[in-house]
């Protein structure tokens, strides 16, 4: 006898892919030439409402409860012509001027520690302005040891630095920078705690990250997406599956027509095993008119063909998705639509859903099953002529489609 050899739900589960969005969840981004000037533009526009308080914004103190006492930050006369062009440079945009004026001022053995400080700190921020994010690092380090700024410009350098290191990848020093920061700032704001969370979580030290995390999210009146997002991630990461249910269907029940949500509580279902309840997100969805997306319908028929006897209705979506022109008509969606037919036993469909995504195949596993398929509905020169094609595009085992050729009958 020859036999049917199907890959059922090992093939498909692969489609699955519903995972948290975090690849940019609290991270410092490069923002556009354009965006950068209009911050330019704005900064410019409020200049003379700065100097007009400028007096109480002085006083203001972003970090009371630091250790580190401020220095009584003064620029020393020699150089304060210097600063005066370096700014200059920079309020009229000449950012490669500026630069290279800051750059004098750094090695300016007679500049003190405030005038080498803050010339470090602008020409981080003029780094950062061109992309250069290791070069904005360096210099924030330089800010950071010459040790000349009051608080707010010290832990402005150095919180900026973790959040540049956490967008290089670097989260070893991101979290070291922080775990400094927090400890000598003792600060508790949710800004400040999300990036520790983050680095944390980036380490894959999810354990930890949690309660930093909800620590934040607690502490804002109104917590981003992206912080949610990474709780629920941690959650799941470190096995408090159910922490991280209850979140998702938390945040989900508050904003019902927020996809984003919607499809983070599918992927938590689903990371619990729990298929029908993602199936059900999911179809809530579907109705909306929400599911967009090739990857949308995908995740959906998969999700259905993890779920005994639903087979029937993961095929219902593949037609679905394709006849709105939603799912790409490619080997993948007619080869899952051909095995959904064949198990829930539409047997014509699922022939024509194979010869559909035979020849799209990278390989002549499809023809070997469609021979199969056809030899067991009697239908032998179909079934050897599929062998012929699956023997011309290679199979593991061309003595199956042999046997399919040496079957009495044309």
């Amino acid at each position: 006898m020859i036999k049917l050899s199907f890959r059922h739900r090992t093939v498909l589960t692969a489609a699955i892919g519903a995972v948290l969005a975090l690849g940019t969840v609290a991270q410092v981004h490069a923002q556009s030439a354009m965006d950068r000037a209009e911050e330019r533009r704005q900064r410019h526009a409020q200049k003379g409402e700065d100097k007009k308080s400028s007096s109480s914004t002085a006083s203001k103190n972003d970090y009371p409860n630091a250790t580190r006492k401020s220095p009584d930050a003064k620029a020393s006369a020699k150089v304060t012509p210097k600063l005066k062009k370096m700014m200059d440079f920079y309020d009229d945009d000449k950012g490669a001027e500026a630069r290279a004026v800051a750059d004098e001022i750094i090695a300016n053995p007679a500049a003190n520690a405030y005038d080498h400080a803050f010339a470090a700190q602008i020409a981080a921020q003029l780094a950062y302005d061109a992309d250069d994010s290791a070069a904005a690092v360096a210099y924030l380090k330089k800010a950071l040891e010459f040790d000349g700024l009051d608080n707010n410009g010290h832990y402005g350098a150095m919180f900026m630095m973790a959040q540049l290191q956490l967008q290089e990848d670097q989260y070893a020093e991101s979290l070291a920078t922080m775990d400094r920061f927090l400890g000598e700032t003792k600060s508790t704001k949710p800004e400040h705690l999300i990036v520790k969370g983050n680095a944390l979580y980036r380490l894959e030290r999810y354990k930890e990250a949690a309660p930093i995390i909800k620590q934040a999210i607690d502490a804002s009146p109104e917590p981003k997406t992206d912080w949610q997002q990474l709780l629920m991630a941690a959650y799941a990461e470190s096995g408090q599956g159910g922490e991280a249910i209850k979140m998702a269907e938390a945040v989900a029940s508050k904003n019902p027509s927020d996809k984003r949500a919607q499809m983070n509580l599918v992927a938590v279902y689903l990371q619990a095993d729990q298929y029908d309840k993602a199936a059900a997100v999911m179809e809530k969805l579907r109705s909306a008119n929400q599911l967009g997306e090739d990857k949308d319908y995908r995740q959906l028929y998969s999700t259905y063909l993890n779920i005994d006897g639903q087979e029937k209705k993961a095929a219902e979506v593949i037609n679905d998705g394709l006849a709105k022109g939603v799912l790409k008509p490619d080997f993948q969606a007619y080869l899952a639509l051909a095995q959904s037919y064949y198990f829930s036993d539409q047997i014509n469909p699922a022939i024509d859903a194979y010869k559909k995504a035979a020849p799209l195949a990278p390989d002549g596993e499809t023809y070997l099953n469609l021979a199969r398929v056809l030899w067991q509905e009697d239908r032998i020169p179909e079934a050897k002529e599929a062998a012929k094609q699956a023997i011309a595009k290679g199979v593991k085992k061309p003595d199956d489609a042999k046997k399919i050729l040496a079957l009495p009958g044309k």
